[in-house]
């Protein structure tokens, strides 16, 4: 994760639901959850479901239908996932998150179209070594996007488009797409997306762009002159996967206002805020700053339609996996009690817009 400087936040008293002897802070049942908090503030509040644990844990089931008006696909709706060999579609998981979704009244969010990584091996290796061509390539895109777009039409209120195509100095990320197709397949996607469903809106999607930085200045550019040449770039998402041993990003809100400004929506798209293992009462109070600092900035700012954490419970979280010694990153712990963050999240939609 990026450095960034630490402005002032203050404190979040970060109040327990309610402690038993043990300290472990649990929700109470008869407590609103936080969709019908969401809905008072004009807000969707969405998780990224793993699809195991959805159908192996009936407590993860649960909570998931309990808590959310949004879900988002961890993996299934990823090119790997739905298209393991050329030709062979396996739409069994995204379907499952979609009637899930639809039979308890939540919104889906489809993640994601075009990404440099977990791509089918069939798609890289024919690249690597020279079988599928430029030409082709463009057509193998352009069939994905159209294909899955359009099987989900009607049932996605929004996708991350493009994901994670620039570096951290602003420049182009040079991922095989950029490499044989040139920078005009982002223009290339959100058209093709948009011929495939009209009224799905379409994201640009990144991490470590949630203040003013060379980074999100560089889509701020990119969505500007897009837009300008009538590519329907319609949204801006903000992973947010911050870590408290690093600064709180400075000037959120005045990012989204940019943003806002072209009249493009705005969303965080995979909140979680990592800290050194072990956790403790310090860190996880500083946890709660950084999730209701974000939370905030989205509620400030009308244009900000939805607000989704990376998952919600760190029995199921993918940060231990990939940060050594870090973890203890969600709303939730591994027995699903509630953590300061939690009840922080609660308190800002409460707070409304």
């Amino acid at each position: 994760m990026k450095h960034f400087r630490m402005p002032f936040v203050g404190l979040l008293s970060a109040t327990l639901l309610f402690t038993g002897v043990s300290g472990v802070q649990t929700a109470s049942a008869h407590e609103a959850p936080l969709r019908t908090l969401a809905d008072r503030a004009d807000l969707r509040i969405g998780t990224a479901v793993d699809m195991a644990a959805l159908a192996d844990d009936s407590t993860y089931r649960r909570r998931t239908a309990r808590e959310f008006n949004s879900v988002t696909a961890e993996n299934v709706m990823k090119w790997e996932v739905v298209e393991p060999t050329r030709g062979t579609y396996d739409w069994s998981g995204a379907d499952a998150l979609v009637r899930f979704a639809r039979d308890r009244g939540q919104a889906v969010r489809g993640h994601t179209l075009v990404w440099h990584s977990q791509l089918p091996g069939w798609l890289t290796s024919g690249v690597a070594d020279g079988t599928i061509d430029a030409a082709e390539l463009r057509g193998i895109l352009r069939k994905h996007i159209s294909t899955e777009v359009k099987r989900y039409k009607g049932k996605i209120y929004q996708w991350d488009v493009v994901n994670e195509v620039f570096e951290e100095d602003g420049s182009l990320r040079n991922s095989i797409w950029l490499q044989k197709l040139g920078p005009s397949y982002i223009a290339d996607a959100f058209r093709w997306a948009h011929a495939a469903d009209p009224k799905a809106k379409l994201f640009l999607n990144d991490y470590n762009v949630e203040g003013i930085n060379a980074k999100s200045t560089a889509y701020y550019d990119l969505a500007k002159r897009l837009r300008a040449e009538g590519v329907p770039v319609q949204g801006f998402g903000v992973q947010g996967h911050l870590a408290i041993q690093y600064g709180f990003p400075g000037n959120v809100e005045g990012n989204l206002a940019r943003f806002a400004a072209l009249g493009m929506q705005t969303a965080f798209t995979e909140v979680d805020v990592r800290m050194i293992l072990p956790s403790d009462p310090e860190k996880s109070a500083k946890q709660a700053t950084y999730f209701r600092g974000l939370l905030d900035a989205c509620l400030g700012t009308r244009s900000c339609k939805s607000f989704t954490v990376w998952g919600y419970t760190d029995k199921y979280s993918w940060v231990p996996g990939v940060f050594a010694g870090q973890g203890a990153a969600t709303l939730l712990d591994e027995e699903f009690g509630a953590k300061p963050a939690y009840a922080a999240v609660r308190e800002g939609l409460a707070a409304g817009r």
